[in-house]
């Protein structure tokens, strides 16, 4: 867990008319990516015990196909949870470093209107374009 920046004031939301990245806005992310990574570990966690229900009722052989079908979709969401929390967890160690908010390719503000979308981002809206042409290019 990252340690907390600064008291946030009751009701702060971040706005273009402050300094970009500053105390404020840095705390609020930090807070706005540990609620969401919470949130996601208690996700998790429930989809485990309903599949750990699931084969405790000894399912009959008709059920097999739709218990395995059920587990297969949980494993690929716990992957997607799973990969999630890394970008998460990298997105609060910018927190700490100073480096979130700024583009990893050009080092531009990404935005608040992009990182209230994405907080894990780590690409502006341009950086991110480029980087998804240049993926449909390699594969077309």
């Amino acid at each position: 867990m990252v340690s907390k920046i600064c008291d946030l004031p009751e009701g702060y939301v971040p706005s273009d008319s402050e300094e970009f990245m500053n105390d404020f806005q840095r705390e609020y992310f930090r807070r706005k990516l540990e609620k969401w990574k919470q949130d996601l570990l208690q996700e998790n966690e429930s989809g485990l015990k309903s599949l750990q229900e699931e084969f405790d009722l000894g399912t009959d052989v008709a059920d097999q196909a739709s218990t395995e079908a059920d587990v297969s979709y949980e494993l690929r969401t716990k992957e997607r949870i799973r990969k999630l929390l890394v970008k998460i967890d990298d997105a609060l160690a910018r927190i700490q470093n100073g480096t979130y908010g700024f583009c990893k390719e050009t080092g531009e503000p990404i935005g608040l209107k992009r990182l209230e979308a994405r907080p894990v981002a780590m690409l502006s809206i341009e950086a991110q374009t480029r980087h998804e042409l240049a993926e449909k290019l390699k594969k077309g």
